[in-house]
């Protein structure tokens, strides 16, 4: 055997090909916040100018999971050779990498932390390739949505819009797998993207990663009249990449943790997200369906507080209706958010799309919106249809959008309350449909019948 590892050694060696080194991710939960330097007195030392204006505009407070992770304790942290990848401040966490587990025993018996999970093993993260982009002669549609018609329409999402809200004024952030060639294809050069982020690789280009995210960011995006429109065409957005696809593991969650506190940062309205997990490359870490309570995982706890930060997250409900599993995944059992499954354009759910209820009996999904024979935009610039509720998600999340917008004075809960208010099941909801498909125009004219103003309905 010796003898075999050597000879296996010197192949290596001879072809040029060095041996990875294996490594961990660590998610090092701390005790507490006792040693900040920032003050809740002074939220402008650690908050946007646009994430306190949402704060004092909705009435929310400004607590203590809005203090930044003390950075005494991170330093501490990084004295044992480790490289921070993530940090929470909600759930006030710092996950770490290492080339060893030694470090992390260490780690594990200073005063101030809590717990230590593995939430990563393997090698080095592979960066994307871009793919070809066929260049062709769109076809054209005398509709102003073009091939997105029906998906919005199922909403009355398009009356407003014709009243004048398509987005304008509204940040919407789109959390997903990569955003290939987002950059490049002509017809989507138009829509205004405030920056973007990789939270999995920091130096890779979010561009040259998956098409996943490209695909849901054409849904609300796209504003092409005549041969694709989506559900928010005049919204403003941030592309932030928190899924790695090369591996199903913990650690997409603190990297979506982090994503998210960034979106607050930057006075972002509405997240997406359409991504959704049960099962990981670790088996031990599979999800049962007791754990869907919107509080076990990372992610549902992080998702239960976006709309206490004054935002609304929609997110997919997942595709594991005709699998064993069946029901919803990660983050669709968390509280105050817009869990969105899959209906076909004659309001029949998907056989694929995820039912509820969450472990705790709470209605999921919250409603539904069309994911099958989605009009969507590939990564060779062809618009075709597609299948799935991370389709149904920002097609609904653009429309929220579109919906607060013209809605300006509600908080984040009362709007997503009122999403659910219109649907077509709000008085008999289960755990297939939700509370039905929402009606963005009813919606409206609920709102305004409730303000005392008529005039324009």
């Amino acid at each position: 055997m010796k003898r075999l590892l050597l000879l296996l050694w010197a192949i290596l060696l001879a072809t040029g090909v060095s041996a990875k080194k294996p490594s961990w991710k660590y998610r090092i939960s701390l005790t507490d916040k006792a040693v900040t330097s920032y003050s809740l007195e002074q939220p402008e030392a650690f908050l946007s100018p646009k994430a306190i204006e949402r704060r004092v505009k909705q009435g929310l407070p400004i607590d203590s999971t809005d203090l930044p992770v003390c950075q005494q304790y991170i330093d501490e942290i990084c004295r044992f050779g480790v490289k921070v990848v993530a940090i929470g401040k909600w759930d006030n966490f710092v996950t770490v990498s290492c080339p060893d587990t030694a470090c992390i025993i260490s780690i594990s018996q200073l005063p101030f932390v809590r717990t230590t999970e593995c939430v990563w093993t393997g090698g080095e993260i592979e960066t994307g390739k871009r793919e070809k982009i066929i260049d062709m002669e769109e076809e054209t549609s005398p509709q102003k949505y073009g091939a997105a018609t029906t998906q919005i329409e199922i909403n009355n999402g398009h009356l407003l819009h014709e009243a004048g809200f398509s987005g304008q004024g509204m940040t919407i952030a789109v959390i997903d797998a990569g955003f290939h060639n987002a950059d490049k294809i002509e017809s989507m050069c138009n829509i205004q993207v405030l920056g973007s982020r990789d939270f999995v690789n920091p130096a890779s280009d979010i561009y040259a990663e998956h098409s996943h995210g490209l695909s849901v960011f054409s849904c609300m995006a796209m504003n092409q009249p005549g041969i694709m429109v989506g559900t928010a065409p005049e919204a403003a957005y941030w592309l932030l990449r928190s899924e790695d696809n090369n591996s199903e593991q913990l650690v997409e969650q603190d990297y979506w943790a982090a994503a998210v506190e960034f979106a607050d940062s930057v006075g972002v309205d509405v997240i997406n997200t359409s991504l959704g997990y049960n099962v990981f490359d670790d088996t031990s870490k599979n999800y049962t369906y007791c754990q869907l309570d919107g509080s076990y995982s990372l992610m549902s706890r992080q998702a239960s507080r976006i709309a206490d930060k004054g935002m609304i997250l929609v997110c997919s409900a997942g595709n594991t209706g005709s699998g064993s599993w069946k029901k919803i995944t990660v983050p669709a059992d968390a509280e105050h958010v817009l869990t969105v499954g899959a209906i076909n354009k004659d309001r029949e759910l998907a056989k694929f799309s995820s039912i509820g209820n969450t472990a705790d009996g709470r209605i999921k999904p919250d409603v539904v919106a069309m994911g099958v024979d989605a009009e969507i935009m590939r990564a060779n610039g062809i618009i075709e249809p597609g299948d799935g509720t991370s389709f149904a998600s920002p097609i609904l999340c653009g429309q929220v959008a579109c919906l607060w917008q013209a809605c300006p004075t509600l908080t984040a809960k009362e709007l997503i309350s009122l999403v659910r208010q219109s649907a077509d099941r709000h008085d008999c909801p289960d755990n297939i449909y939700g509370y039905g498909v929402p009606d963005m125009w009813k919606a409206y004219k609920i709102y305004q019948e409730e303000n005392g103003n008529t005039d324009a309905l």
